[in-house]
């Protein structure tokens, strides 16, 4: 049974003075928080510019960083003659390679490859080569541009045919990966999922296709951020813009040789991450040069710098799939090869989990996926909202459409007859379908009227989505009840504005008995919160909701054993439930309870929480998926021929998220997440030039969907069934809105035109190039 049961009416109270203790009499039935649609905690802030971000804190004595950089993507780093910028005003500190001892430490958040500042080599555009610290920005800037690096360019690899063509220049050395077998080559690694017979490669339909998926970025409005300042006991304070202190606070005590005890990790709310902000990027550097200035030191980035963080990897998938003529799937084989740019980051998860979910939402028998990761000289790709399923999912769910199309069957009806029922196997080994995806499936095609008459030049199209959460993780949450009866929430989760803090103080008031504006809930500091593994991968309602969930039940134990301390009754005669404490026919108020065991004003009942997922070592992935996150997707479009330009006319998701603990979030965030896969499928791409230097940086050159692009209407619709593993029978869905949106949208604009799309962007002009061809074909067969 998920934590925390069925949420029911809670029952309210008010004191009475009885003159030895205060008693509660029953006033009210108050209407559990859980599944209201509370306004966000913060999200007025946000909207009106009163949240104070990382950027806009300062230190006293802060002084403030610039980075070097040089106009190539490769290239052999000579010589830097740093004297000019050290001569100037206000300079403090330069710092590169050449100031560091050897071998220059190397991190990453799985593989230590990543160099803390360019070493002898560029591997990306954006690279920097050096640092400069002065007490303004100003001065700073002025600094870094009077800093002369002399360099050789070299050639890069830029695109996966470059990087696997033979004898293409490698773009790590051998010596950081001796024991990988493709050390002498481009691939970072390859992962291979298979069941059922691989010699099963025939069917009456098969359909034989390459989709290609392009290079983004993240845009978020809030640039990173990152600040360092000593901490006076040999250590280090970090604010930044980051998703994932707790894993930071480790890399960088791994880079600086520090205890992680002597690093402290702050992040504030963000202003959107998108996991662009996820894993470590120039926080272990700027806490060096905190460390060598012996003050306080700031790096901001520009929202054109942002573009040199991090990125989407770019995907080409050569996918093979049969089906029956019935329209069961029969076998799928798919190698989905990513370009992740020039150092590992998060990879190995990007591409890992990507290939095990090859059957995505469908029951096949015969199975076989390689992922394979190439590196580049372009930006490190990392972690990006879905992770690495948007890049395959665009190629399965176009292969149904291909197979609906050949055999004759409705597009909705051949995902029926593939989709398993609760219960069935999914991926063998792993937990069963925990849904009723048919009925999401049913729900979206209801809601954009499929098999209802379509105005002319308009099309119809729908998908799926699937992907699961990160394996074999914990999260830990303390919750102090006070003495007044209100009570605090201590959690590692960021509040990155997917409503965390929100949906914390409902599950917290509901078990607790008390009103939402009862609760504070804090987060983002590794000295403070307890734990987190990740704020990432669609986990924090079911792990850290549990862990909130595990906490409130340990504070109702104690309550329970020290009012019977106190009265010197056993303990299972008192009963906690509804915002008071019950014993022998009498409700007292936590105040009561709390003072009397601990005196007036004096002493918190607290409680640590925990939820945590076994590794298990024998799994491909570290462990089982702990739920299934799958959304279904619909979308009508409106195409003009003679231009190509399309419009979305309607755009349906309906998520099968077990239950909404605060319905309106879930639909935000289903929103957000198509919004930012309309972004990659109607016009997002990173453009580089020959010398992989990036030319659309910045939001006036990268296009991404505005208030002119949205759909004229969108549908958020929830499938409820209480059938997963978090509070209440909840499960993630922070990252599915994204995942269906390209595939449904090419399933639309194959339905109004008939030209079916294998690449993306969709743009107004690939579309109408596609229909050039198209008619000039019709035109050759006449």
């Amino acid at each position: 049974m998920p934590h925390g049961g069925s949420p029911s009416p809670v029952t309210g109270y008010c004191a009475v003075d009885n003159g030895a203790e205060i008693l509660v009499i029953a006033v009210c039935t108050m209407t559990s928080p859980i599944g209201q649609s509370i306004e966000r905690a913060g999200g007025r802030e946000r909207v009106t510019g009163a949240l104070r971000y990382a950027g806009d804190l300062a230190l006293p004595g802060m002084l403030h960083a610039k980075l070097v950089r040089i106009p190539c993507a490769h290239a052999r780093v000579r010589g830097i003659d740093a004297a000019a910028a050290r001569a100037l005003p206000g300079v403090h500190l330069v710092l590169s390679a050449y100031d560091l001892p050897k071998p220059v430490a190397r991190y990453g958040p799985i593989e230590n490859d990543r160099p803390i500042i360019a070493d002898g080599e560029v591997k990306f555009h954006g690279e920097p080569v050096a640092a400069v610290v002065a007490e303004t920005e100003d001065a700073a800037e002025a600094a870094a541009e009077a800093v002369r690096v002399d360099y050789e360019e070299l050639p890069g690899v830029f695109t996966i045919a470059d990087a696997l063509a033979p004898g293409a220049p490698l773009v790590q050395e051998p010596s950081l990966r001796p024991s990988s077998a493709f050390r002498e080559t481009n691939i970072y690694n390859e992962w291979t999922y298979a069941w059922g017979d691989e010699a099963v490669k025939d069917a009456a339909f098969v359909s034989m296709q390459t989709f290609r998926f392009p290079m983004v970025t993240h845009v978020a409005l809030e640039p990173h951020v990152f600040m360092a300042a000593p901490d006076g006991q040999g250590g280090v304070t970090i604010w930044s813009t980051v998703q994932h202190p707790f894993l930071l606070q480790r890399v960088v005590a791994s880079v600086l040789g520090m205890p992680v005890a002597n690093v402290r990790v702050i992040a504030p709310d963000t202003g959107g991450g998108f996991g662009g902000k996820g894993y470590p990027k120039l926080e272990p550097l700027v806490a060096l040069l905190a460390l060598k200035a012996g003050r306080p030191v700031r790096l901001a980035m520009t929202l054109a710098d942002t573009f040199f963080m991090g990125r989407r990897s770019s995907c080409e998938v050569n996918i093979r799939t049969g089906f029956s003529r019935d329209g069961r799937l029969v076998f799928n084989r798919a190698e989905a090869t990513y370009l992740v740019g020039a150092y590992a980051d998060i990879t190995a998860r990007i591409v890992g989990k990507a290939a095990y979910l090859a059957c995505g939402p469908y029951r096949i028998p015969h199975v076989r996926l390689v992922g394979r990761a190439v590196f580049s000289h372009t930006v490190p790709a990392t972690a990006f909202r879905g992770f690495g399923a948007p890049q395959y999912l665009w190629a399965l769910e176009s292969q149904m459409d291909a197979a609906a199309r050949a055999l004759g069957f409705d597009r909705v009806d051949i995902r029926l007859r593939n989709i398993p029922g609760r219960g069935e196997q999914l991926v063998p080994g792993d937990i069963p379908v925990d849904g009723i995806w048919k009925e999401g499936l049913q729900k979206a095609a209801h809601a954009i009227g499929w098999g209802t008459p379509l105005a002319p030049h308009h099309g119809r199209g729908i998908a799926i989505g699937i992907k699961s959460p990160k394996p074999a993780t914990v999260s830990q949450a303390i919750v102090r009840l006070h003495n007044d009866g209100s009570a605090s929430v201590l959690a590692g989760t960021t509040d990155m504005g997917q409503g965390a803090r929100t949906v914390f103080a409902q599950l917290a008031a509901h078990e607790l008995g008390l009103s939402v504006e009862r609760v504070a809930v804090f987060c983002g500091d590794t000295a403070i919160a307890p734990f987190d593994s990740l704020t990432a991968s669609s986990r924090s309602t079911v792990f850290m909701g549990n862990a909130i969930l595990d906490a409130c039940g340990k504070v109702k134990e104690r309550l329970a054993a020290i009012t019977a301390e106190v009265h010197g009754v056993p303990a299972s005669s008192v009963e906690v439930h509804d915002g008071a404490v019950h014993l022998a026919g009498k409700a007292l108020t936590y105040r009561t309870v709390i003072e009397g065991f601990y005196g007036p004003a004096s002493g918190d009942v607290i409680a640590v929480g925990e939820y945590r997922q076994a590794r298990d070592q024998r799994h491909a992935l570290g462990g089982t998926a702990s739920f299934w996150e799958v959304i279904f997707c619909a979308a009508e479009i409106a195409v003009d021929e003679e231009t190509g330009a399309y419009t979305i006319a309607k755009l349906v998701t309906a998520g099968d998220i077990g239950k909404a603990l605060n319905p309106a979030h879930v639909e935000m965030q289903d929103e957000g997440g198509a919004m930012i896969g309309l972004g990659h499928t109607m016009m997002e791409h990173l453009e580089l030039d020959a010398r992989g230097m990036i030319i659309n940086r910045g939001v006036l050159d990268y296009r991404i969907p505005t208030s002119m692009d949205v759909p004229d209407e969108v549908h958020s619709l929830l499938v409820e069934n209480a059938d997963g593993p978090g509070p209440f029978g909840a499960k993630g869905t922070g990252e599915s809105g994204v995942l269906a949106v390209a595939p449904a949208v090419a399933s639309a604009i194959a339905d109004a035109t008939g030209v079916v799309c294998t690449e993306l962007p969709i743009t107004p002009e690939a579309l109408w190039t596609a229909l050039q061809r198209a008619r000039g074909a019709a035109g050759a067969n006449a």
